[in-house]
């Protein structure tokens, strides 16, 4: 992938985190802010890949992983809880 296609690229994801954050701000309730929460994480993941490819870094690539387990989970356990009807209901 040239810098001719990352740049926009790197443009495009970075108005998608801000719309993103907009829909977070924005939900009507805790499913719709879990749902933008875990949206932000998945472009914050692309972000940060996107990085470690321009700027030739490996340690941002294993930030996203790390930041991609650790929103998985968070994402799982958060649903189980409301699942049980947990007191956010």
């Amino acid at each position: 992938m040239s810098a001719l296609v990352a740049v926009p690229a790197l443009v495009w994801v970075t108005v998608l985190v801000v719309v993103g954050g907009l829909a977070l701000l924005r939900g009507q309730d805790v499913l719709q802010r879990l749902i933008a929460l875990d949206l932000l994480a998945v472009l914050v993941v692309a972000l940060l890949a996107l990085l470690s490819y321009l700027r030739d870094v490996p340690h941002y690539l294993d930030a996203a992983v790390a930041l991609a387990l650790l929103s998985l989970v968070a994402t799982v356990a958060t649903a189980r809880y409301l699942a049980i009807g947990g007191p956010l209901e």
